[in-house]
């Protein structure tokens, strides 16, 4: 965990020897399943979450059960809003679940809140992070106010299609719904447009990209 925690957390060179040492002791390594909800239902409260590998999705969830997705988080990232429960000023609760079977460093909430309170660097970085998390919603805001859903599918399909030799998307029409912030029914009329045009062939669960450029 030591060599984990000197390579994925990007202050660790800027703490001192007690605070490293405090904080190797506080942390846990854990693994989450795909498709298991981490955060949102109940008063849990994870603490602060360092990807080695796998992804999670952080999304919003209306009273109605609809879905829009804020952002993701891949291997060496960090995830801030597990821990939302000691950041008195947010007022909204973010779901997060787990994309793929993803494995963590989790810090306990209380750990991390400590270390905050006694370290420029951590609480400096810490509100980088935010920052970052925010303009990846002010961009999903942009994107759903501003362009039209062909041009948000089509960036998606391409973006989830990223190391795929065979530019395959492995997604329900549903989950792609939930990602744009849309009724699966317009997807689903967009992605046959999109096969009428032999830009995509489609497959129950996977899209096939055909024509990338276009």
């Amino acid at each position: 965990i030591l060599e984990e925690l000197k390579r994925l957390f990007p202050v660790w060179d800027k703490l001192s020897a007690p605070e490293q040492n405090a904080l190797a002791l506080s942390v846990n390594p854990r693994r989450f399943s795909r498709g298991e909800n981490i955060h949102g239902t109940g008063d849990s409260c994870l603490g602060f979450l360092i990807l080695k590998s796998g992804r999670l999705r952080a999304y919003l969830l209306s009273d109605s059960g609809r879905a829009v997705t804020l952002y993701y988080l891949n291997a060496g990232e960090m995830c801030l809003f597990s821990a939302s429960c000691m950041m008195r000023n947010i007022q909204f609760d973010i779901y997060i679940d787990a994309e793929e079977d993803t494995d963590v460093l989790q810090i306990p909430a209380p750990a991390f809140r400590s270390l905050m309170e006694k370290s420029l660097p951590v609480s400096r970085y810490v509100n980088d992070l935010m920052a970052t998390h925010l303009t990846d919603v002010m961009w999903l805001m942009e994107q759903i106010l501003f362009k039209r859903l062909d041009e948000r599918l089509a960036a998606l399909l391409l973006e989830s299609a990223k190391g795929s030799p065979e530019n395959a998307v492995t997604a329900t029409h549903e989950e792609l719904a939930e990602r744009l912030g849309s009724a699966r029914e317009a997807v689903t009329r967009m992605l046959k447009y999109f096969q009428t045009e032999k830009l995509v062939k489609l497959s129950p669960g996977e899209i096939l990209i055909t024509e990338p450029a276009a």
